[in-house]
């Protein structure tokens, strides 16, 4: 290994410029923050439309001709990134498409997901034997099922070879195929087999990933404990349960130059937690570009998936009663129809008290955490979460269920010293609880003393990425000895 280390991050998304959920803002910002660290950092990613309009001077690196099995050729395209170079998997008919990284613009899965993430893996695979245009990385760093193949590619090799780390954003995203799909992947019909990569009957890139990665990690600490459970293990957590002593979780950090209140362009006024004063001027701003009415509040917002698994329907049932009581609410985002028709009806009913954009912007995104008073994140499970961290970011205190990334990263004034708590913690998955963990967040913005304590406890939280990055430096470390570790016992035998 180099006295530099160098790590190849492959990822299906990247933010801003493809982005369907937190790991398109994970991919933009760890990165940079491992490369701040020393490490020799650079992406992989398919070669999206918009990643290509992007990127227009992007050079040829290297061509794959025959990747394996029946998965198209490509070419691999190299630019300069904000903070790192990235590398873009140049395949037109897998990726020049219309619509999200995974879905038509009729939100339906394409048909071909398993050769077009599998070609992104297989890249990765072969990137960690050859390297690319004279770069080769001491460790494969994938992220979630459309990168969970090239640990099972790189074990099938006896050359040496790059280390790899599987992190899950989200277990319940696994990339399901037919078995029947492997040999398109150029795999052996053997790995479906429980002890290799089966899931009920079908083949999981995902499994594929936790079965044969070095290290593993997910998004925090309590996810880490959650997903090896029956509850939230999803088939898996047996294997999880097997693996537990390569497992680590490390919570996501808050990319701290785009989300911050004090430098926040498309805010109409900045500040920070020592001129709290002018956060109202966001709120009026926000109530007008919204129609909703000119008073004092309180004001809450959500910015979610419109999804079960987000607690929307625990926010529509609890609506009417807080918007009777004199509350306004802001919802942004999109999901399930049977939710978005919900609050649409609601939006309706309850005019000037609750607007509701269906859909997803940025940049309203920023505007509902600068303007609101409170933010509502009712999710039944959530690996991270990083609304959760804007929000306190923004000194607007969250109301959470206490699971995954949010148990770690809110204090309730119930459960920590007034000087430390940044939110309110509920604990049931039900309506009931969530209104009453409200209605103790509405009780202390009503003292002003208290809500100012809460906003500045949050606002002065470190949740940037530096100590995050570290975290995975130790991961890193720790898998390019397994796989040194394992080389030495096969060598042996």
């Amino acid at each position: 290994m180099s006295e530099r280390l160098r790590v190849l991050f492959v990822t299906p998304e990247i933010a801003p410029w493809v982005k369907a959920g937190g790991l398109g803002d994970v991919a933009q910002a760890l990165p940079a923050a491992l490369a701040r660290a020393g490490v020799d950092v650079r992406v992989l990613v398919p070669a999206y439309r918009a990643l290509k309009s992007a990127f227009p001077q992007a050079r040829p690196a290297a061509a794959f001709a025959r990747p394996g099995g029946r998965l198209a050729g490509a070419g691999l395209l190299q630019a300069s990134g904000p903070q790192c170079p990235i590398y873009l998997v140049d395949c037109d008919a897998y990726y020049d498409r219309p619509g999200g990284p995974y879905q038509s613009p009729a939100n339906e899965d394409w048909a071909d997901n398993h050769l077009r993430f599998g070609l992104l893996s297989r890249i990765a695979s072969l990137a960690g034997m050859r390297g690319l245009d004279g770069w080769r990385p001491d460790l494969i760093h994938c992220n979630d099922w459309q990168s969970g193949l090239a640990p099972a590619y790189l074990a099938r090799e006896s050359s040496v070879h790059a280390a790899s780390v599987m992190t899950v954003h989200n277990l319940a995203y696994q990339g399901l195929f037919a078995a029947g799909v492997l040999e398109a992947l150029g795999l052996p019909a053997a790995l479906h087999a429980a002890a290799g990569i089966a899931l009920w009957d079908r083949i999981s890139f995902l499994k594929a990933g936790l079965r044969y990665a070095d290290r593993l990690t997910t998004v925090s600490p309590t996810y880490a404990r959650e997903i090896q459970t029956a509850a939230l293990g999803f088939g898996l957590e047996d294997l999880l349960r097997e693996r537990s002593d390569a497992l680590s979780g490390i919570l996501n950090g808050v990319d701290v130059e785009t989300w911050n209140p004090a430098d926040d362009a498309l805010l109409a006024e900045r500040y920070d937690a020592a001129h709290l004063e002018r956060k109202a001027a966001n709120r009026g701003a926000l109530q007008r570009a919204l129609g909703l009415a000119q008073r004092p509040g309180p004001l809450l917002g959500m910015v979610a998936r419109l999804v079960e698994q987000k607690g929307a329907d625990l926010v529509i049932e609890i609506a009417p009663a807080l918007l009777r009581a004199g509350a306004q609410l802001v919802v942004l985002g999109q999901g399930e129809g049977r939710f978005e028709d919900a609050f649409r009806r609601l939006a309706a009913e309850y005019p000037g008290a609750l607007a509701v954009r269906i859909g997803f912007d940025e940049g309203l995104a920023h505007r509902i955490e600068a303007g609101a008073d409170l933010f509502l994140m009712p999710s039944r499970f959530e690996p991270c979460g990083l609304n959760q961290l804007y929000s306190m970011r923004y000194g607007t205190p969250p109301v959470v269920r206490r699971t995954g990334g949010l148990a770690d990263s809110v204090r309730d004034p119930e459960e920590a010293p007034l000087g430390e708590a940044t939110g309110f913690v509920f604990d049931a998955p039900d309506a009931a609880a969530l209104l009453a963990a409200v209605q103790r967040a509405l009780d202390a913005f009503r003292d002003p003393a208290t809500w100012r304590r809460l906003q500045a406890n949050g606002m002065r939280s470190d949740f940037s990425w530096a100590a995050s990055a570290r975290a995975y430096l130790e991961v890193y470390q720790a898998a390019i000895a397994a796989r040194d570790a394992a080389r030495a016992a096969a060598r042996a035998s």
